[in-house]
């Protein structure tokens, strides 16, 4: 993997002061960690390289998502557990099920999910699908998040899950892209922020940190780190060097669900293809 060090030495000008900002998502930091290789086919390639169908997962999660964004938008008295529900209905498509009972099966699941989840809560959110950025450091950070409450003068950040696996405080800690939301969030918004959640829909829970200045640096130091390689390998690739020695892969079980398998020979020998309704919540 390309390394950086010399690459943010270049960009720092008078005073240390970077000359340029990479700008970078979570989602583009997190394919770049996880694979150069998918990275230069997503962000790179053009034209990119055809994707994989659709995921049941996917589906499943982006009906879940829009259904409580657009419940949130909705005045207080409005919100209800069985207007959650309508929501999930009128969000919903079949794309990436098995079969027309398996995704009415999961349609069924997320109503419930999702009604429960509006008959606990009493958030009211300052932000709903709130686009955040900020400057930090050599990079700029940016993203969509689900949600922002306020809590005792604080911002909360706070980001719906719906995969099969229950999260833990340390899924929340260790998240680079909350704690990415969470430094952006209070630049945009202007308001302390630290405490980052992951709500599960599947199981009700809530994972929670509650960052400090300290483990917020760590997670912008990761991210810088991330952007000066990938900023390097993309002007190298400009400069036609798109080759393994720039983008490598890196072949692993993850290569079973990656939308570009069918373009990549070592991830094909590393795992079986997934069928396309794999990861859905048990």
């Amino acid at each position: 993997m390309l390394r950086n060090v010399g690459h943010v030495q270049d960009q720092l000008g008078l005073e240390g002061i970077p000359s340029k900002l990479v700008r970078v998502t979570p989602a583009k930091l997190a394919t770049w960690a996880s694979c150069p290789r998918k990275f230069r086919m997503a962000y790179l390639d053009r034209p990119a390289p055809p994707r994989a169908g659709a995921k049941a997962a996917s589906t499943l999660g982006a009906a879940v998502h829009n259904a409580l964004r657009i419940f949130f938008d909705l005045p207080a008295q409005q919100r209800s557990p069985e207007r959650a529900a309508a929501l999930v209905r009128k969000c919903w498509k079949n794309d990436g099920f098995a079969d027309a009972a398996q995704a009415a099966d999961y349609r069924e699941r997320a109503q419930h999910w999702v009604s429960g989840y509006a008959e606990r809560t009493d958030a009211a959110p300052v932000a709903v699908e709130r686009w955040v950025s900020a400057a930090t450091g050599t990079i700029i950070a940016e993203g969509r998040v689900d949600r922002i409450d306020r809590r005792d003068g604080e911002l909360v950040v706070v980001d719906y899950k719906t995969g099969r696996r229950q999260l833990t405080e340390a899924d929340a800690r260790d998240s680079p892209a909350l704690a990415l939301y969470a430094t952006a969030a209070r630049k945009t918004l202007r308001a302390p922020t630290g405490r980052v959640e992951l709500h599960h829909l599947p199981t009700g829970s809530v994972a929670a940190w509650q960052h400090s200045e300290e483990s917020l640096g760590r997670h912008v130091e990761w991210a810088q780190q991330r952007a000066g390689e990938l900023d390097a390998a993309s002007g190298a690739f400009e400069a036609g060097h798109r080759g393994a020695d720039t983008f490598p892969p890196r072949p692993g079980r993850q290569c079973s669900w990656c939308d570009f398998r069918a373009h990549c020979p070592e991830g094909q020998q590393a795992a079986s293809a997934a069928t396309p309704w794999a990861g859905l919540a048990e």
